[in-house]
């Protein structure tokens, strides 16, 4: 009986240490994977400009102020129509009229009434824009008093398409990243196994050309990155 005792016992005792030994190297084979990311860069260009363009016009009756609204209006529009933007392309927007009158502080021998207005242009003609960003003094010439609030002569430059070439991107850094796992493991004299984990990563929209105080918005052309990480098992 002692010895039907010790045998079950000892049966026991090789299934344990077999269950532990093959859970250790489950462990160990688990925790064998190497981390890399994998980085994917494009240039590319704008393809949508918002170029706000907001006045001021003043005048001690409304009427006054009117008048020298409509004219910096019509400068404005003459101005587009010579860099061949078409009327369609322009959107009348924010108007605020303010009667300093209603202002206790304000000296009475200057009662006049302040217009601010905003055009908006929008096209997706680039180049057009530009250019005629780069001309904006000539309505100051012409008597428009562009506003100091607002970003007058500073379009913004946009990209839309990011969709179109996400899926290469995606790609282009996931091979990227196999890649470096692959020299990893080459380096470390093992063999490169399954995907263990991926993250995407996120996208970024920076300006080609980086320097300080530079937005990507202020430049048509861009760079789009994405860095994706990856971990791979080693065998």
């Amino acid at each position: 009986m002692k010895i039907i005792v010790a045998l079950i016992l000892s049966i026991g005792a090789i299934i344990s240490a077999s269950l532990i030994s093959d859970g250790l190297t489950d462990l160990r084979t688990g925790d064998r994977y190497v981390t890399v990311k994998g980085v994917a860069e494009r240039e590319v260009s704008a393809d949508l400009a918002l170029w706000p363009i907001r006045f001021v016009a003043t005048g001690g009756s409304l009427s006054e102020a009117q008048d020298q609204a409509r004219d910096s209006r019509n400068a404005i529009m003459a101005f587009l129509k010579l860099q061949a933007i078409s009327d369609d392309s322009v959107e009348l927007q924010r108007l605020d009229v303010t009667d300093t009158r209603a202002n206790p502080y304000q000296d009475n021998s200057e009662q006049k009434f302040i217009i601010n207005q905003t055009l908006m242009v929008r096209s997706t003609d680039i180049e057009k824009i530009r250019q005629a960003a780069q001309g904006v003094s000539e309505l100051v010439d012409s008597g428009v008093i562009l506003s100091s609030d607002y970003s007058s002569g500073s379009p913004t430059y946009l990209f839309n398409r990011l969709n179109e070439i996400k899926p290469e991107m995606i790609a282009e850094a996931t091979a990227s990243a196999r890649e470096a796992a692959s020299q990893f493991a080459k380096d470390a004299k093992t063999e490169l196994g399954d995907l263990r984990r991926a993250n995407q990563g996120v996208f970024q929209i920076l300006a080609r050309d980086q320097a300080p105080g530079v937005s990507q918005q202020q430049q048509p052309n861009k760079k789009v990155r994405v860095v994706s990480t990856v971990e791979y098992y080693l065998r």
